[in-house]
């Protein structure tokens, strides 16, 4: 299946968004299901809109797609804030909070090894939960 790939970045007070592959489809929500909702909403109005006009369809919007989230540490550390705490987040990746503060702030970039050693403990988690259940 084709993905589609969309880059969630932290701004101001919200979250925004846009198709990587095809240009002006962009949203904005003031959280992560919010941007996702309306992100999914631009792809949808930009393909009727293509129809109606007699327009091209992007190639990646014909047909069934997935759509793949991509963000930025800063991005992804706003958006999920309320429910990764910095705390959980350093037991998670070995990465100290006042570093993650800098991070989420902005105010400083991360190395590509840390970038990757985030995501590799993210996506591990991500993959233990998976697996969890839960008995009566």
């Amino acid at each position: 299946m084709k993905k589609v790939t969309v880059m969630i970045e932290y701004a101001d007070n919200n979250l925004s968004a846009y198709v990587c592959d095809v240009d002006g489809i962009t949203a904005t929500g003031k959280d992560e299901k919010k941007v996702k909702e309306s992100v999914k909403e631009a792809i949808e109005l930009y393909v009727e809109t293509c129809n109606e006009m007699e327009l091209e369809i992007p190639d990646i919007l014909k047909g069934e797609y997935e759509i793949e989230y991509e963000y930025d540490l800063c991005s992804f550390l706003n958006a999920y804030s309320k429910v990764l705490s910095k705390s959980a987040l350093e037991s998670l990746t070995g990465v100290n909070q006042k570093q993650l503060w800098h991070y989420a702030s902005g105010k400083r970039k991360p190395s590509k090894q840390t970038l990757e050693k985030v995501a590799d403990s993210i996506h591990a988690f991500a993959e233990e939960l998976c697996k969890v259940r839960f008995t009566y």
